[in-house]
């Protein structure tokens, strides 16, 4: 904003902050009469919620401007930018879209805008100024507003991500003893540690002997996959937990073969009953049918 020298500038934002103060109800009305659907959307958003939100944002504009300082970054606009942080964050949230959030801020130009053009009538340099003024400040928060939105959207989707790794690698109790964790997808590395972190804080929690990684719902085997799973199976031996894959299909076998991974030394089964029943061995304990019941 540096159109404006800086010593009028101050003077010229007071000024603002004047008008502000004095057609406040003016301005606050008429804002909220202009908002269309894409701003307002009434489905999101409870249109006592919309009108507390644009009197916040009219009273801190005002005491902001009341400061003289128009540089939106300084301390002087702390409270104004928590306040549109939020507002994004929650609109983030509630569904809408980065230019309806922004828009929030954008919709509120002609009504401010046509309140100084009524009292400058007689003064085109003072009307240019504060029109400078009001312009490039409201464009300025607009703009803070998209930034805040996308961070928060990105949290989101980064949380999510990380609830539906979560969900999707439970770890299952089979017996005292025997744990279970079915496997569906493909295995990266990011899946890989909250597939170790979980397994290994279950086998800590309920003192299992033996985990059982089932890979039926994994659609390829390759290298990179083979090491994430051998790097699983150390890492639950190291806990003291001895680990058998079950799943592992002909086509996983042959595929296996033809890379040359060694799982010599890891016990596999064809399905997860196979391998149920080894876990069951190696604690050794038998299951004997009941013949009266059968």
């Amino acid at each position: 904003m540096s159109a404006i020298p800086s010593d009028k500038g101050v003077n010229k934002a007071k000024g603002v902050a004047t008008l502000i103060a004095r057609h406040e109800e003016a301005i606050l009305a008429e804002w909220i009469r202009e908002m269309t659907g894409t701003v307002r959307r009434s489905d999101l958003i409870k249109e006592s919620e919309l009108r507390a939100q644009c009197a916040q944002f009219i009273r801190l504009l005002q005491e902001g401007l009341e400061s003289g300082d128009i540089s939106f970054q300084s301390a002087n606009w702390d409270k104004t930018r928590e306040m549109l942080a939020e507002v994004s964050r929650l609109r983030a949230l509630q569904g809408f879209t980065p230019a309806e959030t922004a828009a929030f801020v954008f919709s509120v130009k002609r009504p401010l805008l046509t309140q100084i053009r009524g009292e400058n009538n007689n003064d085109a340099g003072l009307l240019a100024d504060q029109m400078l003024i009001a312009d490039e400040l409201l464009d300025t928060m607009g703009l803070y507003t998209t930034e805040v939105y996308q961070k928060s959207r990105e949290e989101v989707i980064r949380r999510q991500q990380e609830e539906l790794l979560e969900l999707s690698t439970p770890v299952v109790k089979l017996w005292d003893g025997v744990l279970a964790l079915p496997i569906i997808g493909t295995l990266d590395s990011a899946r890989t540690q909250v597939v170790m972190e979980s397994l290994l804080q279950a086998i800590v929690q309920t003192n299992s002997r033996v985990a059982i990684i089932d890979i039926t719902g994994v659609p390829t085997v390759d290298t990179v996959v083979a090491q994430h799973l051998l790097k699983t199976v150390t890492a639950a031996r190291l806990m003291g937990a001895d680990c058998i894959i079950s799943g592992v299909r002909p086509q996983i076998a042959q595929t296996i073969v033809h890379l040359g991974i060694n799982l010599l030394d890891v016990t596999t089964k064809s399905n997860l009953a196979a391998a149920f029943a080894v876990a069951l061995q190696r604690l050794g304990l038998t299951l004997v049918r009941d013949m009266q019941k059968s």
